[in-house]
């Protein structure tokens, strides 16, 4: 091991270290042990009496330490590895975050321990173990790695499951901060019940046990892909099985906090196992990464076909088109209506606060969109290439190299994620991440070269903005948030067939097993008829549930009735295939129209009722 190596695990484990005392001090109620910053009572060393006091000193120390460790491993990227920016940069990132640590923990103080003070203030020290765990991984494979290297899916597995991991940690820490970690008596039950009532004072608690049942599964789901697929790579099979080993001891431990009724040792163990799981799981997504880029690059996308080297301005159109920004704009269209309709929920909501709330939902979907979109091109470049509609797309088209893209992908969801946690709402966060994950896992690794099915379940993913702009203003899912949820799961299947019907040719060719492909064309004529009747039925649930008015009620009626006159008469078009195709361009765009308009109502009628 290189010193820098060696320096990186030490601060890795001082990090951990001071998570862990960190939780005996909440734990103890030795958070203002020393009421003031950077002293104690005045002075450097507090009374040898005072043990809440020495609890906080001792935290406060390893604080110190960490900073001088991590002023040591930028000095050493400078000296020794300053050509290397993927370990220079993050180092001085590190400093730049421990900084920020410092100063958080002086707020908390300030504070008198706040909820939110408590939460970012662990976020900050998680990321940091993070950021350690990053560079001790990095730090272990050679300096200059191949451009493009093997298939980064796993890589992509373990970076979603490391987020969601993330994710959970700040739910478990909301409980704390909303004094909520004993409102049930029992455990793995919740008041006799594993679906109890959601109020304002049971919401965290519940959140927090749901949320940790859904990351559990996606934990052991990605050690049993890493045992099947990565069993060459003994060190990527290691660390996905002991995180979920420790994830399962987690819970474990998690439950006796609710039957010990919040001993010390509990929480200390609890949150330890927390950032050691977090900590796991960066190494698995860092070491498959790398591990991948051992493989020689075979294409240089840095140049354009004739050898030339590519401008800026051409490498910015290229990722922006990774991002497909035509598809986010039809996922924000069902958004913000979904915030303006929610705030009939909320009684007395400032319009100014409102508005930010927009704003950032928005920011945060156009980059959870951007993800998805990202990871999807890396994903399907290979069939990309094969159809008329899609080979100008970047990856296929050879403007951006793979490994790039794929970062992007993973930046844009890690950046999105922070965005809504940090300016909008936890559960928000919570489900863009899913929206991301189920897009990119379901339907594009799972479902969409294995099932015609694959648009209907997939299109969940593109069902959750209405739902995640509802939890934007209310903190909670609504039933009308559900009924928004399900018009457009119906939605989809009718619009993305249209287009299928369209291009089948493009999906034969690639192997893809689309509907028109498997089932021939009256088959998916009939299934479109079939969904938009569905979807009409639900958009005119709408009306009672959510209270609409008249002007909702005159869209979801009209409109519908030109959808479902579309889609009878393509179904009536039978085997012909020009017909057919015609008709299904047509119903192609106007379902988007159709959706643009009725979200549209949802909104005006909303405004004008309240």
């Amino acid at each position: 091991m290189t010193r820098f190596q060696k320096l990186a695990a030490l601060t890795l484990g001082t990090a951990i270290l001071l998570v862990t005392v960190g939780v005996v001090v909440r734990a103890t109620d030795s958070g203002l042990g020393c009421p003031d910053w950077p002293l104690c009572h005045g002075q450097i060393l507090p009374a040898l009496d005072d043990a809440k006091a020495w609890i906080e000193w001792v935290h406060r120390t390893i604080a110190v330490i960490i900073g001088l460790e991590i002023v040591g491993l930028a000095i050493l990227a400078l000296l020794d590895h300053r050509d290397r920016r993927s370990l220079l940069w993050p180092s001085l990132g590190a400093v730049a975050l421990v900084g920020f640590q410092a100063w958080l923990g002086r707020e908390t103080v300030r504070l008198g321990n706040s909820g939110e003070s408590v939460t970012a203030h662990l976020a900050a020290a998680m990321l940091l173990v993070g950021l350690l765990m990053f560079l001790t991984v990095r730090a272990g494979f050679p300096a200059r790695l191949p451009t493009r290297g093997a298939s980064q899916r796993f890589t992509i597995l373990a970076a979603f499951t490391a987020l969601a991991t993330f994710a959970l940690l700040l739910f478990g820490s909301h409980v704390t901060a909303t004094d909520s970690a004993l409102i049930f008596p029992d455990w793995p039950l919740m008041a006799g019940s594993f679906a109890p009532p959601l109020t304002e004072a049971t919401s965290a608690h519940v959140l927090h046990r749901w949320i940790a049942a859904v990351v559990g599964v996606i934990v052991a789901a990605v050690a049993l892909v890493a045992w099947r697929t990565q069993r060459e790579h003994r060190t990527i099979v290691r660390l996905a099985t002991s995180a979920a080993g420790l994830f399962a001891l987690q819970v474990v431990v998690g439950g006796l906090q609710v039957l010990t009724r919040l001993s010390a040792w509990s929480q200390t163990l609890h949150l330890a196992l927390g950032a050691i799981v977090w900590a796991l799981l960066v190494a698995l997504a860092a070491t498959s990464y790398y591990t991948a880029r051992t493989v020689p690059a075979a294409v240089d996308a840095t140049r354009a076909p004739d050898g030339t080297p590519r401008s800026t301005r051409d490498t910015i159109r290229a990722y922006i088109a990774l991002t497909k920004p035509r598809i986010i704009e039809l996922l924000l269209v069902t958004t913000v209506p979904a915030m303006v309709l929610a705030t009939r929920w909320v009684p007395g909501l400032d319009w100014g606060t409102w508005g930010w709330l927009v704003a950032w939902t928005l920011i945060g979907g156009t980059l959870a969109a951007g993800s998805a979109n990202a990871i999807n091109c890396y994903l399907d470049r290979d069939i990309d290439e094969l159809m008329t509609r899609t080979r100008r797309r970047p990856l296929p088209a050879h403007e951006v190299e793979p490994e790039r893209a794929v970062v992007f992908g993973l930046l844009l969801g890690v950046t999105s994620f922070v965005v809504m946690a940090w300016f909008v709402n936890l559960l928000a966060a919570f489900l863009t991440l899913l929206a991301i994950g189920f897009y990119v896992v379901v339907y594009t690794i799972l479902l969409k070269r294995s099932t015609p099915q694959n648009i209907v379940i997939g299109g969940a993913a593109g069902a959750l903005p209405p739902v995640i702009g509802w939890v934007a203003v209310t903190g909670h899912v609504g039933v009308p948030a559900l009924i928004l949820f399900a018009l457009v799961f119906y939605w989809t299947p009718p619009h993305f067939w249209a287009l299928a019907l369209r291009i089948r040719k493009d999906y034969a060719a690639a192997g893809v097993p689309m509907l028109p492909v498997v089932r021939g064309i009256p088959e998916t004529t009939r299934q479109i008829a079939l969904y938009t009747i569905l979807m009409v039925a639900i958009s005119l649930l709408l009306w009672p549930v959510a209270r609409m008015g008249l002007i909702y009620l005159g869209a979801a009626v009209g409109l519908g009735a030109v959808f479902l006159w579309q889609a009878y008469g393509l179904w009536r078009q039978g085997d012909s295939e020009e017909a057919s195709t015609r008709g299904a361009i047509a119903l192609y765009r106007y379902s988007i129209s159709y959706l643009s308009l009725l979200f549209l109502a949802i909104a005006v009628d909303a405004l004008i009722v309240i």
